[in-house]
């Protein structure tokens, strides 16, 4: 799985579009084994991004949990902390 495409489900507060839409581009850039598409694929590429946020949202909105609501802040330190164990020289 590509490292920058976080999970979205279950934080308060929800995911923003903002988030889905970056989530999807990070996922055709991995994909489609490019950063940047050149004219002749940017259409195809700009469509994929579109397609497949618009779908997470169908999917972020229509998954059911009984867990507890994670905090955003809380996760992030919690990554941070992870990631200051991994690099520590």
């Amino acid at each position: 799985m590509c490292r920058n495409i976080r999970p979205l489900h279950n934080f308060e507060p929800p995911a923003t579009g903002d988030e889905v839409a970056a989530a999807a581009l990070q996922y055709v850039r991995k994909v489609s084994g490019t950063t940047k598409p050149s004219q002749a694929n940017r259409e195809a590429f700009d469509r994929a991004v579109r397609e497949i946020a618009h779908v997470t949202q169908h999917l972020l909105d229509d998954l059911v949990t009984t867990a507890p609501k994670k905090d955003r802040e809380v996760e992030a330190a919690k990554a941070k902390a992870r990631a200051e164990l991994r690099y520590a020289r």
